[in-house]
Parts: structure tokens; sequence; C-alpha cells
């Protein structure tokens, strides 16, 4: 069964069925889009949320060690890559639902148009040619008419006596005109029904079936878009289901991980002061003389000036703001423990920015012999403010660096020597029984231990001769292995197939 052969003579409800669903189609495509703008201002809600709830303060207070706080800036954190991926659901189904359905409902709108415009003009033509066929069959009635008339007369005039032989000839000549105006009429009229009859059958039995039956797969194929798209609707938000459970399994992880004795002792590693409770105070005996009494009263007020000056020291320590960086000075006022874990921090600071530095310092010096030997690509002397710059630089870290150890040092910490040969800083744990000299130890690393690793692939665009110090030659095309990325000086790292390493110019290679 099919439209066209059982529905044929049902023209307006086929009609009113197909608009009622793309109607449906088009109410689910403002249902989808509704659905991801709600899920845009949830994702933009959680943002705010996290935003909103996030740390903010002094530097000490956002590197606080406390798991239980850190975590919950985790949740945060992950609460806005759950808002990223609610964002990308929306947008997924922008795209893949509503752009798409929209695009195919045009189609459909325009499709069903044209079917019903061939069964609006079929229908047409077969009335036109009705409207003939009932023109033609008029005029046949009307010509037959008027010949049998003709024929009435003939007879009358060949009744009459009085009538002339010419007049019943012409008489006959009129009738015999008549008739063959009918016969003709007669033959148009057969010729129109016959004609009538073909092109309804064709209407009836080609022209509805075929448009109907176009009309029918247009509303199959309009249904299972439907389809698919509540199948897809499904699929969008299935497909970040796993992205949104990780993190919600970060949240959980997070949760977790917190270390409740941890985060106790990490309150006392960071104010711990080392100082030692007051003595018991000393039992005053009055009976004694008075000038026994005279010199135990200075003692007696020892304790209470040693409790005085104890709630003075931790004013002086928690009044400063903690935005400000602590000068020597400052340090010296902090409690031993204190001021040990932050003269620790600041050594551990300068020992990075001299690290930093003295590799700066070693790229300038090669870059500089490599426009030594060919002066093409660039100006030694160019190089030159630069370099005594970042000697300044380096002799001032230094001299900081030396000053910080001497004050960890006769704070009872550890440290940190410095050793050329590897451009490293060991700490050394210091014995408070030991003097600063039998305190040093040196400790030194091999270099052939230094394995390097590739850390990825690179490709020549052009020859090199690498004739330079640190340099090494390469052709354009060849393959090579990068060791080392440009460090801000113009010069990577690399290594040959056949094991030769070296450097050459950034701008010479590229990496694949």
């Amino acid at each position: 069964m099919d439209w066209g052969s059982d529905l044929w003579d049902q023209h307006d409800v086929i009609e009113r069925h197909t608009q009622s669903g793309l109607d449906l189609l088009e109410r689910y495509v403002k249902f989808v889009k509704e659905r991801a703008e709600i899920e845009q201002n949830y994702a933009k809600q959680i943002r705010n949320l996290s935003k909103k709830y996030s740390r903010r303060g002094s530097k000490e207070d956002q590197d606080t060690k406390m798991s239980n706080q850190q975590a919950f800036q985790d949740v945060l954190n992950q609460l806005n890559d759950y808002a990223a991926q609610r964002e990308h659901l929306s947008e997924s189904m922008m795209l893949s639902i509503c752009v798409e359905l929209t695009r195919n409902l045009q189609e459909l709108r325009q499709e069903r148009k044209n079917h019903l415009c061939d069964v609006k003009k079929a229908q047409q033509n077969l009335e036109t040619t009705f409207k003939q066929l009932e023109t033609t069959k008029k005029r046949f009635e009307k010509e037959w008419r008027e010949a049998e008339k003709a024929n009435q007369q003939t007879e009358r005039v060949q009744q009459d006596v009085n009538a002339t032989k010419a007049d019943v000839e012409k008489v006959k000549q009129q009738a015999h005109f008549r008739v063959h105006i009918a016969e003709d009429c007669k033959n148009e009229y057969a010729l129109q029904l016959q004609r009538y009859n073909k092109e309804q059958n064709n209407f009836y039995y080609s022209e509805i079936p075929s448009a109907y039956k176009k009309l029918q797969e247009m509303e199959e194929r309009r249904i299972r878009m439907l389809a698919d798209g509540y199948v897809q609707f499904s699929e969008t938000e299935r497909s970040v289901l796993p992205n949104i459970n990780k993190c919600l399994d970060s949240i959980s992880s997070t949760g977790r991980n917190i270390n409740e004795k941890q985060d106790t002792m990490a309150l006392v590693e960071q104010y711990k002061s080392g100082a030692v409770p007051p003595a018991d105070v000393e039992f005053e005996d009055y009976s004694q003389t008075i000038r026994a009494a005279t010199s135990d009263n200075t003692a007696a007020h020892l304790p209470k000036v040693r409790i005085k000056q104890l709630f003075l020291k931790k004013n002086k320590v928690t009044s400063p703001d903690k935005n400000l960086p602590l000068s020597l000075e400052d340090l010296s006022r902090l409690p031993p423990d204190q001021r040990r874990r932050r003269l620790q921090e600041k050594v551990d600071d300068i020992q990075k920015e001299l690290q930093r530095e003295t590799e700066q310092s070693e790229a300038l010096l090669k870059m500089k012999g490599v426009y030594e030997q060919n002066s093409q690509l660039g100006d030694p002397s160019s190089l030159q403010p630069e370099i005594i710059q970042t000697a300044h630089n380096i002799a001032r870290l230094r001299g900081e660096l030396s000053k910080y150890q001497v004050q960890l040092t006769e704070a009872g910490g550890g440290m940190l020597q410095y050793t050329p040969a590897s451009s490293e800083y060991i700490t050394v744990p210091s014995d408070p029984s030991m003097s600063p000299s039998e305190n040093i130890y040196e400790c030194e690393f091999d270099e052939d231990f230094d394995i390097d690793v590739p850390i990825g692939q690179c490709k020549a665009l052009y020859d090199f001769d690498g004739s330079s110090e640190g340099a090494v030659s390469m052709h354009a095309g060849e393959q090579l292995s990068l060791m080392q990325e440009d460090q801000g000086d113009g010069w990577v790292r690399v290594q040959r197939a056949n094991g030769d390493v070296g450097y050459v110019p950034a701008s010479y290679i590229q990496i694949i």
C-alpha cells in the first residue's frame, strides 16, 4: 500500500499531514536550540561560580601547603573543566543537530512545494481539457439541433405544393450544409473526449500516484531525519559523559587525597618559632636580709620581662605585610625555624635565577663564536652589551647567594656549595657542633653520566657548514634529532644520524 494508489483522492489530507510533519521538525530544532542555550548559560554560571570562589589574596596565602585548601582550588579547577564540557555539548548540539536539521528542513519544504505544484499543475491541465471537452460537446449539440431543424424545413418545403423546385433545392442544400457541420462537430467532440479520457487516466494512474509517492518518500525521509535527531541528541550528550565523569572522579580523588594529619603538621612547619617556654619562676624569700632581697628583686622580674618580650616578638613577626619581600634585617627578626625556612627559600630562588643567567651567558658566548667564524650570520660586537650585562647579573647573584649562605649557616641550616664543573648547587646539612670550615662539602657530578634524550625530530632547510666551535654541519633535507630547543639565543642543539651532536641556527631547521 502506498499513498499514490490508496490515497489518490485524499489530496487535502496528504497536504495537511506533510505540513504537520515539517512543523514538528521545526519545533524539534527550536527545542534543541533552547536546550543548547540552557547548557551554554549553565556553563557560564558554573564558570562565574568557580571564579567567585577562587582563592584571592597574598602570594603566600595562594601558595599554602594545606591540602584541604589546595583541594578546594582543585575542585574549582575541575569545575571549570566541567563547564568547558557543557559548552562543548552546547556547541555540538547546535552544529550537529540544529544546523543540519535546519538545512534539511529548508530542502524538504522546497521539495514538498514542488510536488504539490506538480499535482496542482496536472489538475489544472485536466480541468482545461475538460472545459475544452464541454465546449466541443455544446457546439456539437447546437449544430446537431440546427441540422435537425434544417431537415424538418426541407420536409415541409417538399410537401408544400406551392414550393418551386428552386426552393426545394435551396432548402436541401441548407440542410446538407447543417448536417455536414454537425458531423464535423461530432468528430471534434469525439476526438476531444478521447483526449480528455487519456489525460484523465494519465492524471489518476500516473501523475497523481507518482507525485503522492514522492511525497510519501519525502515524509519517510523527514521521519528518519527526526528519528536520527532524537538519537543524536542522546549520543551528543553521551559523548561528553566520559570527560564529565573524569572531572567528577578527579574531584572525588582530590577529596580522598586530603591528609588531615599532614595539614596540621604543615601549620607547625610554617609557624614554628623554635622558642623555648620560659623557666619556672623562682621562689622569692622575703625572710632574708634586705640586701639579699634587693639583689633577688632584680632577678624576680626577669620572667615577666621574658614573657613580655615573647609576645612583643610574636607581634613583630605577624605584623608585616606578607606581600612585601623580607630583607636580611626582617629575616633576622623571625624565630629561628621560620628564619631558616625563609633563608632556604631565598637561596633556592637565587640558585634558579643564577642557573638561568649562566645558561644565557654560555649561549651568548657560543653565538659570538659562531658570528666570529661566519660574519654573514651576525655582528659579534652586537652581543657584547648583553654579555657584559649577563656577567654583571651573575656576579650580583653570586654575591647575594654568598650573603644568604652565611645567614643560613649562622641560623643552623644547610649550606649551598657552587661547583663550577657541574654548575649545580648542592645542599649540605650543617651540624651545629662543627665549625663552618668543617661543614663545607663539595660534590662534583661527572658529566659523562649525562644521557641526552631526543625531544623531537626536525629537518634541515638549508646547508650549514658547522665550522665554528660547538656547531655541527648539516645538509638541506637531512633529518635530525632535536636534543635542545631554542633558549632565546637563536640556536638549537641537534644530533645527526652518525652521532655528531652540536648547535645549528634555529631558523635553518623545521620541527616535524
